[in-house]
Order: structure tokens, then sequence, then C-alpha cells
């Protein structure tokens, strides 16, 4: 064999040729995932029961959804956590090969089916079903340069402004804050409301009841009467946004027509929706996100897409507010990428000095 091509320079030339070209074709379809694909898919289920302790969740909440988990086709096994905040997560592990989104359809089936014995607060603060990766892609933080925008405040810029766009990303699977965004904190005196025969449910049903959203409708609407000649859309009070207006609040009318308001019985104020999580990165308050990656998903392209549009939300950033990455799991693939070159590279050479060497003629 060796005295064939020794024979045959030309020949052996073509051969190296081809083989140099289907190589440099062969690097752009590369896989850029960090790992192959041969993980089995999983699908994530995540509910929240606020106030609650992790026992309660584990009882009302994640045993109950388990119990319609195991008609799924193709499951292997699920684990679950409880955690003390007072959120639930669900994990389904399939057999390799299983359609992602056929999964997340039959999750979400079976999921229908356990949420009438939920929790009425469960239920509506909604449970998502989301296909992704349990690893982190990447983390996005935020950082302020002025000491008063703390770290509730940045969480609260991620959850108004950027926590949804960045989920409608191609190939993002879930974004999770590592926090919570603001919301109107109510503390409620036992003392005080037993004094006035009154129940944290007495006042959790008027809260309800009075901070809501009404259509007003219009004056003027059709049918009207004869000879009207204009029609006005009427606009009511929208939600309560200030702690005041929660103060006003009637919890009852007496009869000699004083009433008892939610700040005779409450101290009401503007804080974090969950204190749970207290993200500090060299001693300075920041908040941050993390990106899992959907299946099948180009992580070299998910990681550009969501530093582009971290570029374009920095516009609307408050003074002072900046973003970082303190993790990023593309640098080892990009590091895997350019050995591979390198590899490639270094093949070459060492194919082209053994013809040289064997052949003894450099044209």
């Amino acid at each position: 064999m060796p005295r064939f091509f020794i024979d045959r320079p030309i020949f052996a030339w073509v051969l190296a040729i081809l083989i140099t070209l289907a190589g440099t074709a062969a690097i752009f379809q590369l896989p850029v995932s960090a790992y192959p694909p041969i993980a089995p898919p999983q699908v994530g289920i995540n509910a929240s029961y606020p106030g609650a302790s992790a026992e309660v969740v584990e009882k009302t909440v994640t045993s109950v959804i388990e119990q319609q988990l195991t008609g799924v086709d193709n499951l292997i096994y699920f684990d679950s956590t409880s955690r003390s905040n007072g959120t639930a997560q669900i994990t389904l592990t399939f057999l390799g090969g299983t359609d992602p989104d056929i999964a997340a359809v039959q999750v979400q089936n079976r999921l229908s089916i356990a949420e009438p014995r939920l929790p009425r607060e469960v239920v509506q603060n909604g449970i998502t079903v989301a296909k992704a990766n349990n690893d982190f892609l990447m983390v996005v933080a935020l950082k302020s340069a002025d000491p008063s925008f703390d770290t509730y405040a940045l969480n609260n810029l991620i959850s108004a402004q950027i926590l949804d766009p960045i989920q409608r990303l191609p190939g993002v699977g879930d974004a999770r804050l590592f926090g919570a965004g603001y919301a109107m904190r109510i503390w409620l005196d036992p003392d005080k409301l037993r004094g006035y025969d009154l129940s944290a449910a007495d006042a959790l049903e008027a809260v309800r009841a009075q901070n809501v959203q009404v259509a007003a409708g219009a004056i003027g609407a059709e049918p009207a009467l004869p000879g009207q000649g204009f029609t006005a859309s009427v606009s009511s009070a929208s939600r309560f946004t200030s702690a005041a207006q929660f103060g006003d609040i009637i919890l009852r009318a007496n009869p000699d027509g004083s009433h008892v308001r939610l700040k005779d019985v409450a101290r009401i104020e503007l804080g974090a929706e969950t204190y749970g999580h207290d993200v500090h990165i060299d001693g300075e308050p920041i908040a941050g996100f993390a990106i899992q990656l959907s299946p099948d998903a180009n992580a070299l392209q998910v990681a550009a897409k969501v530093r582009a549009k971290m570029d374009e939300a920095q516009r609307y950033f408050p003074p002072g507010v900046t973003w970082f990455t303190p993790y990023d799991s593309t640098q080892f693939i990009r590091i895997s990428i350019k050995e591979v070159v390198f590899t490639l590279l270094e093949a070459v050479v060492l194919v082209f000095l053994v013809i040289l060497l064997f052949l003894q003629n450099l044209r």
C-alpha cells in the first residue's frame, strides 16, 4: 500500500486535498452544546403558595400533583422540591428520544386533573409547565452605582422590564429570577383584629373585593334614547397603587356610621413580594436571574440573543444600573470549538509533513 501512493503522488495529493476540504466543511456543522444530546428530555412544573411552609406545600400542592403524574407516557421518574418560601418544583424525566413538546402537553393535561384539588391561592398564582434543561445556560445580574437602588429595586426592574422579553427569545426554556419584585405588604396586627372582632380572612376578602378593576361602560351607547347625540366612555378608578389607598379599604361599616379601615388594624408598606433571597457579589447587593436552555437549542446563538437583548434594555435602565454575566457556560463551548479548530490545523500540518517526508519532493 505505501508503494502504491509513492508511485502515484498526484493521487495522494488529491486524496489529501479532499480530506482537508471535507474537514473544513464539517467544522461548521459541529455541535455547539456543552453536552451531546443523549440526556433524556425533562419537563418542569413550578407552583407557588405564598405564606405556606415547606410541609404545607408538600401536603397540599406537591403530593397532589405527583399523584396525577404516574400515567404520563415514557416517564422514567420525577423528583420534587418543596421550599419554605412557599414554592414547589417538580422535574419529570422522560425516555431518550421522547418529543419534549408532546411530553409537556401530556404533563399539562395531567396537571389540569389535579388543579381542582389544589388550594385556590395556588391556582390563582398560576402553575407553569415548561420544557427546559436543568442546567443553567448563563446567569445575568444587575448592579447599581447608586446605594439607594437596593436589591429589591433591582429585582423589581428585572421582573417588570427584562424577564418577559428574555423568556420570549427563541431557544430560552425558562428564566428564573433569584428574588421577587415589589408588592404591597400588609402586616396585620392580631390584637387589633381581635379587638374589632375581625379575622385575617375578613381583611383578605375586603382587599379582594375593593381592589378591583371595573369596566364602567359608556354613556349614551346603543340602545340610546331618541335625540341622543353623543357617546362617552366612562373611566373608573383602577387598582390601588399606594399604601394610603390600601389603608382606606373598609373592613366593616358600623350602624352608627363609623368605619373600620385596613389601616386601623394593619401596617401597610411597599416592599418585596418575598424575602427568601439575598444575592451579593463581592459584598455588593445585586439582582440576577438564570436562563435555562430549551431542548435542542443552540447554546451559542441563544447566549448571543440574550446579550443583544440586554444591550437593548440597557438604554432604559435608571442611571448607574449596569448588567453583567457572573456565570456563562458558553465560555466552555467556545474554548472547546477553539481547541477543535487548533487540532484540525495541527492535523493538516502533520499530514503535509508526512507526505513531504515520504515523497521527498516539495512540488
